[in-house]
């Protein structure tokens, strides 16, 4: 419904944000509608890092979020050669944009970084995006993956591949625009890093 221009009916993704209202602006025939801006919060880290149990436990502890996991979304269709799984990340940014405009931030946990978002179509209907990665030690993050059930699928390739996701972080969130903020879940509790995910969405919110 976003997208579409109500006044010359065409599909515009590309709208011309204009942050007074704020409105979006329709580039064909020059309509502008009043939308709500708000944050989105990108909760990232590699497979076994507990972006899973924490989501959970949010959606209980912050009702003033929406926390959505960006796997229910996910077919394999859309992984086509060259894309960078675009068309996948442009459709998680519209539907965070529709859930804004009941007036509550989404909180989307899955595998993603600035560059998978930033250079999107969709971002301009955010006043910003914040990141943080789970992080945890190798030792760890291999003994959470090598214990989770067969269909999973976690082989030792695999389990090489999440360590190497996990070292990324570790070794570039200060480097990305905008930086990633890290987590480090080795020694703590679900509890206390629930604690400190929800501090982090309240600084920003």
């Amino acid at each position: 419904m976003f997208n579409i221009c109500s006044n010359c009916g065409e599909y515009r993704p590309d709208k011309i944000i204009v942050s007074s209202g704020p409105y979006a602006v329709c580039p064909n025939c020059g309509l502008k509608h009043k939308f709500i801006q708000l944050p989105l919060f990108i909760l990232s880290g590699a497979s076994g890092t507990g972006k899973s149990t924490i989501s959970l436990a949010l959606v209980d502890k912050m009702k003033e979020v929406v926390v959505m996991e960006s796997d229910i979304l996910w077919r394999q269709e859309l992984q086509q050669p060259g894309t960078d799984l675009r068309q996948y990340r442009e459709t998680w940014l519209r539907v965070c944009k529709n859930i804004s405009q009941s007036g509550k931030p989404v909180v989307l946990c899955g595998a993603g970084i600035p560059e998978h978002f930033e250079g999107c179509l969709e971002r301009r209907y955010f006043s910003e995006i914040y990141y943080l990665a789970l992080i945890c030690d190798d030792e760890i993050l291999t003994s959470r993956l090598q214990n989770r059930p067969a269909w999973r699928g976690f082989t030792d390739e695999r389990i090489n591949e999440h360590i190497s996701f996990n070292r990324w972080f570790k070794d570039n969130a200060h480097k990305t625009k905008p930086p990633i903020t890290l987590l480090d879940t080795s020694k703590i509790t679900v509890n206390e890093s629930v604690e400190e995910v929800a501090r982090w969405i309240n600084v920003n919110y």
